[in-house]
């Protein structure tokens, strides 16, 4: 559930925030915005009114050690499930596989703004240690496409969080949002394909040979079943997971007016502290260890802003409230179609 202390925002969109005419947003269009993401603004606002926030910047020397953790306990679950069955193999890769998997794709997203270590070079290099449990090459193209997420936030033809319009119209009922919520992993994966698409780099088929590698020594040490733990672990924990709630609830229009979410509750242990989104966003150099502290310096900027009180809710709300879709999401169309072309060469 996600709620605002500015009941104006929840009323109705904000004037810089409406339809484009084609439909009722959230329902048969998205909302569309004639003004530029909101976190640039008040990242100039907190710095001119807290310079010592300057101060939080910079790597969290303690990420690598959890990160290797996470690592080491899922080779150690793949090896022990190997050796399960029925509901046990599945609530394993559910509740510890799926959780552990979650936080190493939010590992990735840490390492992806260089988080983990001083040098770019260190932050891409870790994440490809990090992506090893998930089986699926995926680090070096999250942080191509979550890059242009922060600076072209909603864009057209750029931002491939946002979902496209076929997935609105097909994801309505609640049945059809349930398989939604459920493939979201497949969605994150196959949508740049069709919205901005890019010619794999040289980092690309790195983390694709590691990815190999990796998973080769897995099916040939301990076999094909603790492969498919490590998989199932990824599907399961990106999908109807408690942790996998952020994927919904840091941009979908809950409250409208507002196209970024917060959320404050005690899963932010599990996720880096991601739920600090807007803090996040308003400034991606601060790990999410400090991000708190960000917050309790500009109190005043954060508090008044609508915010999520539960990931597990807003799962709920979205799959059976039937005013909420793919739909609803803040877009803008600022870019020209030149500059787009550009960007998919980057």
């Amino acid at each position: 559930m996600c709620k605002s202390d500015s009941a104006p925002q929840i009323k109705q969109l904000s004037k810089s925030s409406e339809n484009n005419g084609k439909g009722q947003p959230g329902k048969d269009d998205f909302f569309w915005s004639y003004t530029e993401e909101p976190h640039a603004t008040r990242r100039k606002e907190i710095l001119a009114k807290y310079p010592q926030v300057k101060e939080l910047f910079g790597h969290d020397p303690n990420f690598k050690y959890v990160v290797t953790l996470l690592v080491s306990i899922q080779i150690g679950m793949a090896y022990y499930m190997r050796f399960c069955s029925g509901w046990v193999f599945v609530l394993g890769a559910y509740a510890v596989g799926g959780t552990c998997n979650h936080m190493l794709m939010l590992a990735m997203h840490e390492l992806s703004h260089n988080l983990g270590f001083k040098k770019m070079i260190h932050n891409r290099i870790f994440s490809l240690f990090a992506n090893l449990p998930i089986g699926i090459p995926s680090a070096i193209s999250f942080k191509r496409y979550h890059l242009e997420h922060h600076k072209y936030q909603g864009e057209v033809g750029v931002d491939v969080d946002i979902p496209t319009p076929a997935e609105g119209r097909i994801f309505q009922s609640t049945f059809m949002k349930f398989l939604f919520v459920m493939n979201q992993i497949f969605f994150y994966a196959l949508r740049p394909l069709f919205v901005n698409p890019k010619k794999p780099g040289k980092w690309e088929f790195i983390n694709a040979v590691c990815c190999i590698a990796f998973d080769a020594a897995i099916l040939c040490t301990l076999g094909p079943w603790a492969m498919f733990y490590l998989i199932l672990s990824t599907y399961l924990g990106a999908g109807l997971h408690p942790v996998a709630g952020h994927f919904i609830a840091e941009h979908y229009v809950f409250a409208k007016g507002a196209e970024t979410y917060s959320y404050y509750g005690p899963l932010n242990i599990f996720g880096f502290n991601v739920g600090y989104h807007n803090e996040h966003h308003d400034f991606p150099n601060i790990p999410g260890s400090r991000l708190p502290e960000l917050r309790r310096i500009a109190a005043e900027f954060y508090d008044p802003l609508p915010k999520c009180e539960s990931w597990v809710m807003v799962l709920y709300n979205y799959i059976t409230d039937p005013n909420i879709s793919a739909f609803s999401r803040v877009m803008r169309h600022t870019l020209t179609d030149k500059e787009i072309a550009e960007i998919r060469k980057q």
